[in-house]
C-alpha cells in the first residue's frame, strides 16, 4: 500500500532516514553516536528494500558505503561530528575518487555539547576535503534535501555531507511521504585512474574535482534549496540550518538568503541580496564559515563580532544582538541539581568503587563510564576519544616508566574496545608496554541506547551472528594475562587489580556484567534494616541513587529505583541490607 502523501510527524532523523529510503538507497552503514543514532534505528524499518547495519566504526562504515557507491547503488553512512574524524581518512581521498552511485556521509554536530567532547563544525571539515554539504533547517526539509544530495552526488560525480545539528535530529516536524523511487543501479566499469587513489592517479583526480567544485558553485546560484525571501531591505540574513528558524522567529520581517547548501556557497546570489539590503548580518552557529567566505569576497556583513561562536542561538539571543532589545527573562525555578550518575545497578559503579578504594587512577574513554570521573567515585583522570584511553595510559609508561602506572589502568567499554581499542591494546603489547586494561563489557553500547554490536551476536537488522569473542581476541593480540571478573564480585575485583596491576607485562581485566537496563524483568530489591544500621556510610561510598539517608542518619533503599544489583549488601558488614523478593 502506497504511502504518498500521507503527512506524519517525524524526528529530524528519521526523516532523514524516510528520506534516503524514498532516494532509493540500497546501503546503510553507520556507528551509532548521538545525536545522529536514531537515523539507523529508523532505517532499519526499510530492511527489505535498505541493507543496514552497525560497524564497528565510523571508518569502516564510510568504507562500506564508497564501497557499496563503486559498485553502483546509492549509499548513506551516519555519525556524529567526531565520528567524521574517525572516517576522515577515507572522506579526503573519495572527495577525489568521486562516486559512482550516489554517496551522502550524514554528519550529525552537536552546537551546545549535550553529548560530545566537543563543538566541531562539520563545515570546516567538508571545506578541507572539498567535500559539498547540504543542511536542512526542519525535518520536512531533511526528508526532502537528501534527495537532492542524492541527485547531485551522481550529477557531478561527488560525494556530499548532509550536516544536521541535535536541534534538527530530535526536534519533530511535519512531513509529507513519498514513494520510494527505484533507483536502477549504475553500471560499473573497471575506471583505475579514477578508484585507484595512487599518487600519480590522485593528482589527475584532484584537477578533474576542482573542475566539478566550479561547476558545483555555478549552478548553487540557481538550486531550489538555496532561496532568497525578499522583505524590509533596511536588515538582510544570511544563514541556513535551525538558526534560519531562529531568525524568522526574531526578524519576521527581515530579508533573508536561506541556504540549502553551504558548501560550496552561490557568490553570484550571495553578492545580489548583499547589494539589496542596507545591512547584511550572517547568522550561523559555531564557526564563521559562511561569514569568513562572504567577507573574502569584500562584501560588508556583521557576524561574530556579536554573535558567539559557542553553543546554540536562538531567538532572543538575535533580537539582542541584532536589535538591541534587553529582555526580561525571568529566573528560572529553583528546581533541585541533577548532576549526570551512573544507573542505579549500573556494573560501572562496582567498578570504580574498588579503583576509589584502591586510589587507583583510570584513564578514561568515550562511554556510560566516563562518568567515573564525578564524586563520589572520582576514578577517571582523562577522556580524550574513542580507544584513547590504552594509547595514552602506554604513553604516559613511556614517558614516566613502569612504576609510574603501578597506580594507574585504562577502562574502555566493549563496545569502544572494539571501535578504536583493539588497535590501541596491540600497540601496547608489541612496544613492550606494561598497562593494565579494564574492559567494562556490559554486553552493548549502553551510552547512545543499546545497540548492538560486533560482540552482542546480533545485527542491527536483527539477524543472529558471529559475536567476537572478546578475551580470545585479547590473548591472539599476544596478552598472556586475560582475567574475566563479575564486577559485582567486589572481593575477588579487589584482588584481581592488585595482581594485575603488579604485573610487569600487559595485563587485561574483563568485567563481563550486562548493564542493568537490558532487561525489562522484575529485579530482586534490597531492604535497609534502620535496627541494624551503624550508620556508617560504607554502602554510600559507590553513590547509588536508589539510596540514601534518613533523617536519624540511617540508610534507606528506594524499592522504585532499585535493581537488586547487590554492590550495597557486599559492603555492608552489619547485615542491615536484605535482599528480598528473589534470589540474586
Amino acid at each position: 500500500m502506497s504511502d504518498s502523501n500521507k503527512r506524519v510527524v517525524m524526528l529530524g532523523n528519521e526523516a532523514i532516514a524516510r528520506g534516503a529510503y524514498e532516494a532509493g538507497v540500497k546501503v546503510s552503514a553507520a556507528y551509532p553516536g548521538t545525536p545522529s543514532t536514531e537515523i539507523s534505528e529508523a532505517m532499519v524499518q526499510y530492511k527489505d528494500a535498505v541493507y543496514c547495519e552497525w560497524s564497528p566504526n565510523e571508518k569502516v562504515a564510510t568504507e562500506v558505503a564508497i564501497g557499496a557507491s563503486v559498485s553502483g547503488v546509492r549509499a548513506m553512512a551516519c555519525m556524529k561530528h567526531v565520528g567524521l574524524n574517525v572516517a576522515s581518512d577515507p572522506l579526503y581521498t573519495v572527495s577525489y575518487m568521486g562516486v559512482n552511485g550516489g554517496l551522502v556521509m550524514v554528519v550529525a554536530d552537536d552546537p551546545g555539547l549535550y553529548s560530545s567532547q566537543n563543538e566541531q563544525d562539520t563545515r570546516m571539515v567538508a571545506r578541507a576535503a572539498q567535500v559539498p554539504v547540504i543542511e536542512p533547517s526542519d525535518s520536512a526539509e531533511a526528508k526532502d534535501f537528501i534527495k537532492v544530495a542524492y541527485e547531485l552526488s551522481e550529477k557531478f560525480d561527488r560525494p556530499f555531507i548532509f550536516r544536521t545539528t541535535t536541534r534538527l535530529a530530535h526536534s519533530q516536524g511535519l512531513v509529507e511521504l513519498k514513494d520510494r523511487v527505484e533507483i536502477e543501479d549504475k553500471e560499473y566499469v573497471k575506471d583505475v585512474r579514477k578508484n585507484v587513489m595512487m599518487p600519480g592517479n590522485a593528482k589527475l583526480r584532484h584537477v578533474e574535482i576542482e573542475k566539478r567544485n566550479l561547476e558545483l558553485t555555478e549552478a548553487a546560484d540557481t538550486l531550489s534549496i538555496n532561496k532568497v525571501e525578499i522583505n524590509d531591505t533596511k536588515i538582510g540574513v544570511i544563514t541556513s540550518g535551525i538558526p534560519y528558524l531562529y531568525v524568522k522567529e526574531a526578524l519576521p520581517d527581515a530579508s533573508v538568503l536561506k541556504l540549502g547548501m553551504v558548501n560550496p556557497l552561490p557568490k553570484k546570489m550571495i553578492e545580489e541580496f548583499a547589494a539589496k539590503v542596507d545591512q547584511l548580518y550572517i547568522v550561523e552557529e559555531l564557526d564563521p564559515v559562511i561569514e569568513l567566505q562572504v567577507k573574502a569576497w569584500g562584501i560588508p556583513c556583521i557576524g561574530k563580532e556579536i554573535f558567539t561562536v559557542q553553543g546554540e542561538y536562538s531567538a532572543n539571543m538575535l533580537r539582542t544582538a541584532i536589535l538591541g532589545e534587553k529582555l526580561e527573562v525571568a529566573a528560572p525555578a529553583a528546581a533541585p541539581m541533577r548532576p549526570p550518575i551512573l544507573c542505579p545497578g549500573c556494573p560501572h559503579r562496582s567498578a570504580f568503587y574498588v579503583l576509589n578504594k584502591l586510589k587507583i587512577h583510570a584513564a578514561g574513554d568515550i562511554g556510560c563510564y566516563t562518568l567515573g570521573a564525578v564524586a563520589p567515585l572520582s576514578v577517571v583522570d582523562t577522556t580524550i576519544c574513542m580507544g584513547a584511553s590504552i594509547s595514552s595510559l602506554h604513553g604516559m609508561e613511556k614517558a614516566k616508566g613502569k612504576e609510574y602506572i603501578k597506580n594507574w589502568v585504562a577502562v574502555i567499554g566493549d563496545s569502544t574496545f572494539l571501535h578504536t581499542g583493539v588497535n590501541s591494546l596491540m600497540n601496547m603489547v608489541y612496544n613492550q608496554g606494561t598497562g593494565t586494561v579494564m574492559i567494562l563489557d556490559n554486553s552493548t553500547t549502553g551510552m547512545t541506547g543499546h545497540q548492538d554490536h560486533a560482540a552482542t551476536g546480533k545485527t542491527l537488522q536483527g539477524d543472529p551472528t558471529n559475536a567476537v569473542n572478546i578475551p580470545v581476541l585479547c590473548r591472539a593480540l599476544g596478552v598472556k594475562n586475560v582475567v574475566e571478573v563479575n564486577v559485582f564480585d567486589i572481593e575477588l575485583l579487589e584482588k584481581t587489580i592488585k595482581e594485575e596491576v603488579a604485573k610487569d607485562e600487559v595485563s587485561v581485566i574483563i568485567t563481563k556484567t550486562p548493564c542493568v537496563l537490558l532487561t525489562k524483568e522484575k529485579k530482586p530489591l534490597y531492604v535497609a534494616h534502620s535496627d541494624k544500621c551503624k550508620k556508617c556510610g560504607m554502602c554510600m561510598k559507590p553513590g547509588c541513587p536508589a539510596m540514601t539517608r534518613n533523617a536519624d542518619g540511617t540508610i534507606h533503599i528506594d524499592d522504585t529505583m532499585c535493581t537488586g544489583c547487590g554492590l550495597c549488601e557486599s559492603l555492608c558488614k552489619f547485615d542491615a541490607i536484605e535482599l528480598v523478593g528473589g534470589v540474586k
